[in-house]
């Protein structure tokens, strides 16, 4: 099954071609410029490069959110209109879920993906990696770093990654001290979302284009302005 795998949701975009589980081909931008004049000649790219066109392609993997709103809006046309001009389905991926997925370990470890969602908030969730499995502890949302912080158990090692980090890096060290890991991994993630999109693919739960909608935790500015 060949899977294009697209994210938009961060300034660290990525989009990677895989063969079920194994990757052929990623690109990464880290760029100023909007995803609207980047995005199509990055895809454009990659096929060419493979020898493919979109109607090779098996199905789509695609990060939904949250994130930036323009951004996941981008994205989301984007491989909307690649899914209804091939006919085939998008499988819609947590940013969050992906990101946790860059730490999975054989053993147990907890895994806290965390986003700066502007205006004194993050997107965040706490994940158990056991093996293959990435079990949902605290739940995906946006919160105020203080009430996520508060949720998350004190007396065990926990890794963090994301953008967050960067932000809230004090104030993780004040509530979690030496219980604190910040493992070096990059942030692009379109490997993780082809990852985690064909477990969806493969038991045929892909969706239409029509169906899949972004995974947003509050509302845009400019829906608040309504």
């Amino acid at each position: 099954m060949l899977i294009l795998s697209v994210d938009t949701t961060t300034s660290a975009g990525s989009i990677a071609i895989l063969k079920n589980t194994k990757l052929l081909s990623e690109v990464n931008i880290d760029s100023s410029t909007t995803y609207s004049e980047r995005l199509l000649p990055a895809v454009q790219f990659l096929l060419k490069n493979r020898g493919l066109k979109i109607r090779n392609i098996d199905g789509f993997a695609l990060a939904v959110g949250p994130g930036s709103f323009t951004g996941i809006r981008i994205g989301l046309s984007t491989v909307k209109s690649f899914a209804y001009a091939s006919g085939k389905p998008i499988a819609p991926v947590s940013t969050l879920k992906a990101l946790a997925l860059k730490l999975q370990h054989p053993q147990s470890r907890l895994l806290c993906p965390l986003l700066d969602a502007k205006k004194g908030e993050i997107y965040a969730a706490l994940f158990d990696s056991r093996g293959s499995e990435l079990k949902e502890i605290v739940r995906q949302g946006a919160y105020s770093p203080d009430r996520f912080f508060s949720l998350l158990p004190s007396h065990r090692i926990i890794f963090f990654i994301g953008t967050g980090v960067y932000v809230y890096k004090n104030k993780i060290f004040q509530y979690f001290k030496d219980k604190v890991r910040f493992p070096s991994r990059s942030l692009f993630i379109a490997n993780e979302v082809g990852l985690l999109g064909y477990e969806i693919l493969k038991e045929n739960k892909g969706m239409d284009f029509c169906k899949v909608e972004p995974l947003y935790f509050r509302k845009s500015q400019a829906d608040e302005r309504h």
